[in-house]
């Protein structure tokens, strides 16, 4: 039990050491996505600590999943104003990018004849992750492997996102919000945030339009397409 919190501890501390560094040197390689599972990883493999023994502690954080996926609903709530104002452009937008990556991901996925455990995995790509994870248990993904994807998704995003605003001219602010929530989570609407308020804001909520359109449509369509 003892080992067991000390991991919950070890792992915490290096994420809220991370963010505190990435407060104060905001550059994508010091990115808490990044330097924590770096560490974390570098730890295990110098100190030779089997990863059971460190999921003994570490599965107690995989199981906040389920209350992460609830609280989803307080940035909704408190940017309730902004999405009924603009909710016709945000589901618009975020339905259309949400179609277009899912033929992109399974058109890429057909070509390079990935097994369906792993075309599952990869159409979660853009998800947030707790909603990522549990979807991904139920159409059959490789929950490891999603929360890679998502990590990766979430990563080149942040780096993706802004060259096409400035290379597409965009002005708008919903746009520039649909674009980065709809299409790198968390991240995306972390790094939405630079641009303002209101882009923050829409990249937020389009963040969990996309997680849900995800756990709406998501197992429905590879139950039909995939796996029926």
């Amino acid at each position: 039990m003892m080992m067991a919190l000390m991991y919950i501890v070890l792992t915490v501390g290096i994420y809220w050491g991370a963010k505190r560094l990435h407060r104060l040197k905001p550059v994508l390689l010091l990115s808490p996505l990044i330097v924590t599972p770096v560490i974390v990883i570098m730890i295990l493999v110098l100190g030779k600590i089997p990863y059971q023994s460190y999921n003994t502690g570490g599965h107690w954080l995989s199981s906040m999943v389920g209350p992460a996926t609830i609280a989803l609903a307080v940035p909704m709530y408190k940017n309730a104003a902004i999405m009924k104002k603009h909710a016709l452009e945000i589901i618009a937008g975020v339905l259309s990018g949400w179609i277009v990556g899912m033929m992109a991901a399974l058109l890429f996925s057909r070509s390079l004849k990935l097994s369906d455990s792993l075309i599952d995995s990869l159409l979660l790509r853009s998800t947030t992750t707790p909603i990522a994870l549990a979807i991904s248990d139920m159409i059959g993904g490789i929950s490891t492997l999603t929360a890679i994807f998502v990590l990766i998704t979430g990563i080149l995003g942040t780096i993706i996102g802004p060259l096409v605003i400035r290379m597409a001219r965009i002005r708008s602010d919903i746009a520039k919000g649909v674009l980065m929530g709809s299409s790198a989570h968390s991240a995306g609407a972390h790094k939405a945030f630079e641009f303002g308020l209101v882009p923050g804001s829409i990249a937020s909520i389009a963040m969990i339009v996309t997680a849900f359109i995800s756990l709406a449509l998501l197992p429905w369509l590879t139950g039909l397409f995939m796996h029926g």
